[in-house]
């Protein structure tokens, strides 16, 4: 009676606290394809000593030499070696800095699973799991087991103290077996397998915890209404987790007669409740085929192709019973309301704002990745399994995709983007109300001892300028922080692979050629030149006849009424306008600061100025269409691409319904 009266007195006071107030949302962080690499790793056995470091670290008390790739590698790569290094301890500082506990890595979480540096990230995640709480939870990507079984690897690129590249791989390896003088061998560098990699890093995730509401893999026996740590640790044996695999499909139960070639390989998915209501389903979608005609012996991991270009296009086909299972935890989830988010390595939709065919035709079907695209069907039918909201990685892109099926299923997928690639970036997750979710893309600008290795960078540069080798654009190391580093890195990716490897030549020289001003008059141009006769110097030529100058006049008439400015075009060039594509295509709104909005409009005249054919030319032979031809053909074709990047779904900061699959964005929010 006199708390009720002291309570009526002080209402203030004695205000029922909401479960709001005594519990914040769940946060959820997803850093996919971190492509650890300890830079400051000690080989057990001495057999490497590394760079001399200076300036020191402020996660080392003294200096400590450097074990790294050189940049000549790491600008080849889709993905950074060493400054990803820099990146990680910083997002999860950060992380911290935000009270966020429970941290996803899918997939990729090192570099080729060597020993030397998954003990380094081990140390990493027990280290933060220790001081602050973090819960960290793993699953596989193809760089992490290359094959299902350890075996001998290693690199041929690590920086010696010479500034050359240095190899060192393991015992086993054809550079160890040579007995060559130049090559360091050592079991460090040894790639692991699955058992392995299971083991080392058993408290991520892999194997049940004491705190674990719940956990199961494909192969438990028991459900959530007789669960016990005791018996999911007892269940969770790695040789209770294995299944058959054959060259042409599935074994076991799902073999059918005319398969052949099978062999018994582990699987690392498994099901978690870590808070109360929230299922986190890690599938592990790693493919690895059985390779046809394969009779060797004594390596069991070269029996087996990689995993990189399959992913869900093949799980149907050779994991069938983990998508059983899946369906089967989607449907326990919505009968438990259960909150489910399932996350993996590989994308289950198309991840290229729906632009994939259209890249497919202006650069050739086999070219920028597109093989690893989802097919849509397969798509619809992961959607069907049950599954709503689906995080992945491997593309390093920042990118959201959402499916219907026939049956009126939504699946969304969102692409978390690496730390180890431009824009350098994780995927927040804040679980509002059991269905709906509010995403944002936390970028990562400034990284604290990101240039920390530019010293022997620049030692790199320099011998390699007195060997007479090609040598990458120094300018990289004036980059003033982490993001503008990773955009660097692109640059020069875009410079020496991509524009070399996936661009058709004709179209490459043409762009290498042009700035935007030259693009337009092109497009307007009368002339019979073919595109077998272009060079530099026929484009000289050109520019000074009279048809150049009509078709100038037509240009200039045409950007006018566009409100633009011929003279303004020709400020950027057709590199400029490849590096913006991959900008787009790999970062999507992260991507818009770094490209002018003066450029941005620009692109949007070309895209209407531009317009495609409905139907291609009849002619196949580039070299016989005319310059204007293929030029007007090949630049509406790239522009609308490009317009695609940027018309996609919301991909930076957005809500979302898991039930409907309704995205709305958040531009105006601060992810804070």
């Amino acid at each position: 009676m006199k708390t009720a009266l002291f309570c009526s007195v002080l209402a203030l006071f004695c205000l029922p606290v909401s479960s709001a107030e005594q519990s914040a949302p769940t946060q959820i962080a997803f850093l996919p394809d971190i492509h650890f690499h300890d830079i400051y790793a000690e080989f057990n056995d001495g057999s490497f000593k590394g760079l001399k470091s200076t300036g020191g670290n402020k996660d080392q008390s003294k200096d400590k030499a450097a074990t790294i790739r050189t940049m000549a590698a790491q600008l080849q790569s889709t993905r950074l070696f060493n400054e990803n290094y820099f990146a990680l301890r910083a997002a999860l500082d950060d992380l911290v800095r935000r009270k966020v506990q429970l941290v996803v890595l899918p997939g990729d979480f090192s570099d080729d699973g060597q020993s030397v540096h998954i003990r380094g990230l081990k140390q990493i995640l027990q280290q933060y799991s220790k001081a602050h709480g973090l819960k960290f939870l793993l699953t596989l990507g193809n760089h992490d087991p290359v094959r299902p079984y350890a075996h001998a690897a290693g690199k041929p690129d690590y920086l010696g103290p010479d500034g050359r590249p240095l190899a060192i791989f393991s015992p086993g390896s054809e550079p160890c077996s040579k007995s060559a003088q130049d090559v360091i061998c050592t079991e460090e560098v040894k790639e692991l397998g699955y058992f392995e990699l299971m083991t080392e890093l058993s408290d991520f995730g892999f194997y049940p915890k004491a705190e674990d509401l719940y956990w199961e893999t494909p192969y438990s026996s028991y459900t959530s209404s007789n669960y016990s740590y005791t018996e999911a640790l007892a269940q969770s044996g790695f040789t209770k987790r294995q299944f058959e695999i054959c060259q042409q499909g599935a074994g076991g139960t799902y073999k059918k007669s005319d398969y052949s070639n099978c062999h018994v390989i582990p699987d690392a998915s498994y099901l978690v409740e870590p808070v109360e209501g929230v299922w986190l389903l890690a599938i592990d979608a790693n493919v690895y085929k059985p390779k046809a005609g394969y009779r060797g012996k004594g390596n069991e991991a070269a029996a087996f192709e990689g995993s990189g270009n399959a992913g869900y296009n093949t799980m149907f086909d050779y994991k069938p019973q983990v998508m059983a299972w899946v369906k089967q935890v989607a449907a326990r989830a919505k009968a438990q309301g259960k909150t489910l988010i399932t996350f993996s390595h590989y994308p289950m939709i198309e991840f290229y704002q729906g632009q994939t065919q259209h890249i497919a035709t202006l650069l050739g079907e086999e070219r920028g990745q597109l093989s690893r695209s989802p097919k849509a069907q397969i798509s619809e039918r992961l959607a069907d399994l049950g599954v709503q909201l689906h995080i992945g990685g491997h593309m390093h892109l920042n990118n959201t995709a959402v499916a219907h099926s026939s049956r009126g299923n939504s699946l969304v997928n969102i692409q978390a983007p690496s730390l180890a690639a431009y824009v350098p970036a994780y995927k927040l997750l804040t679980l509002t109300t059991p269905q709906q979710v509010k995403v944002q893309t936390i970028v990562l600008q400034d990284v604290p001892g990101f240039n920390q290795l530019f010293a022997h960078y620049q030692h790199e540069w320099q011998q390699l300028k007195q060997d007479k080798q090609a040598v990458w654009d120094a300018s990289i190391l004036q980059a003033k922080n982490y993001r503008e580093f990773a955009n660097g890195h692109l640059r020069e990716l875009t410079r020496l692979r991509f524009l070399p490897n996936d661009w058709p030549d004709e179209l490459r020289q043409l762009l290498l050629s042009l700035n935007g001003e030259q693009m337009l008059v092109l497009s307007q141009l009368n002339s019979k030149t073919t595109l077998k006769d272009f060079s530099p110097q026929v484009l000289q030529d050109l520019s000074q006849s009279t048809e150049w100058q009509q078709a100038r006049q037509k240009a200039k008439t045409q950007a006018k009424a566009a409100g633009i400015k011929l003279d303004d075009l020709a400020k950027w060039t057709g590199f400029d306008l490849v590096l913006d594509f991959y900008r787009l295509q790999n970062a999507g709104e992260l991507a818009l600061p770094d490209i002018p909005t003066t450029r941005l409009k620009e692109y949007g005249f070309f895209t209407a100025a531009l317009q495609q054919p409905d139907t291609a030319p009849q002619i196949q032979d580039w070299t016989k269409w005319t310059l204007p031809q293929y030029s007007r053909y090949k630049f509406a074709a790239l522009f609308q691409i490009i317009d695609g990047f940027l018309q996609g779904q919301p991909n930076g900061d957005f809500m979302l319904n898991m039930q409907t699959g309704e995205l709305s964005s958040l531009k105006n929010s601060q992810a804070q």
